[in-house]
Order: structure tokens, then sequence, then C-alpha cells
């Protein structure tokens, strides 16, 4: 617990920036524009994701997302981010890293979505090479996992280059729309990413 302590007591993370971008916590007024665009690009994300609860873009629903997001936050098993362009300030996706496990392990697992107009604009590769140097250096992990179906060309393309690595291929990994689904595993490590 000592990563929380290392922000202020307000429970909240730090906003990060990148290359054109930046990512903070999710907050309830976020509610209205995370709709719209998670409505907007249901058809886009659908083959990508678990299956959606059926209130799952109500306000009660992001309610008790943000409550998960904050006890996730508290007991130090996830962390889950928006992701922001600079310029306009406009809602584009969203990063978390979760499943953390710490002692001797010091391993989380990144997982990301974005909104259909903004997809194929290099932002989540911004947002996420953002986020790799807080995951390594203020949430002291020592490798980031991050899995995506084989036929997932995009993700492919975005692990690779950020710096994650092949390390294996996973039969029925995930529940995604509603299927166990073969996965494609991949890692980068603190010393990969200080290599670079």
């Amino acid at each position: 617990m000592t990563f929380l302590r290392a922000f202020s007591g307000d429970d909240h993370l730090p906003a990060l920036r990148g290359d054109g971008v930046w990512l903070r916590a999710p907050v309830a007024a976020d509610f209205e524009e995370w709709a719209d665009l998670r409505s907007r690009s249901r058809a886009f994300l659908k083959p990508w994701e678990p299956v959606w609860p059926q209130d799952d873009l109500t306000r009660a629903a992001f309610r008790r997302r943000l409550r998960r997001y904050a006890e996730e936050r508290r007991l130090d098993t996830a962390y889950s981010f928006f992701l922001f362009a600079n310029a306009s300030g406009e809602l584009l996706g969203g990063v978390t890293i979760s499943n953390i496990r710490r002692s001797v392990a010091q391993t989380g697992t990144m997982g990301y979505w974005m909104g259909e107009a903004h997809a194929g604009k290099g932002h989540m590769t911004a947002g996420v090479r953002a986020l790799v140097p807080h995951a390594f250096g203020a949430m002291r992990l020592r490798r980031l996992e991050a899995a995506c179906l084989p036929h997932n060309a995009a993700s492919v393309r975005l692990l690779e280059k950020v710096g994650f690595t092949k390390e294996g291929y996973a039969r029925e990994y995930l529940c995604i729309d509603g299927v166990w689904q073969d996965h494609l595993l991949f890692a980068l490590l603190r010393g990969d990413a200080n290599g670079r």
C-alpha cells in the first residue's frame, strides 16, 4: 500500500502527459462523453471486448464503475485511466493496468479501448507510451503484460511499436464477445523500457 501513500490523500491518480494526449482517472463528470463515445463505437468495440451488461451505458452503471475503480485503487489491484486529446480535451478511449500482483511478481496486465472515430491515428500508442514510465516508476512494477486476439493486427502493431515482446499463445485465455478465445501474450519489462 506504499504506492497509494505516494499520492495525496484524495485517492486520485496523477494526470500523465504524452505526445498529443493525456491520461487521468475517470470522474463522474465524464459520464455523458464516455457514454456517447462508447455508444457510437459499440459495433466497432464488440469483437474485442467482453459482453457489455445490459445497463452498461447508464449513469447508475457508470457510478458503480467509478466505485469499483476507487476500490481497486485502494486495494492496489488495478488503475484505470481515460485518454484525452491535448488540443481539444476530447475523450478518446481508456487504458487500465489490472490484475496487479505484488511480492515476488510485481506485475500488471494492461488493457485498452479506443473510440472508433479515433482509432488508427496513433493516440493509443502515445497513451501507452505515457503510461509505461508511470507503471515502472511510481507503480513500481517490473513487468507489464498484455494479450490480444491473434487477428487483431492493430493491437499487435501497437504493442510491438511500444516495445512489448510476443511471449506465447494462450488457448481460451479470455471470454471476448461471449466466446472463450485464444490470445497472443505480450510483455514489457522495466529493463526493456529503460533501454529504449
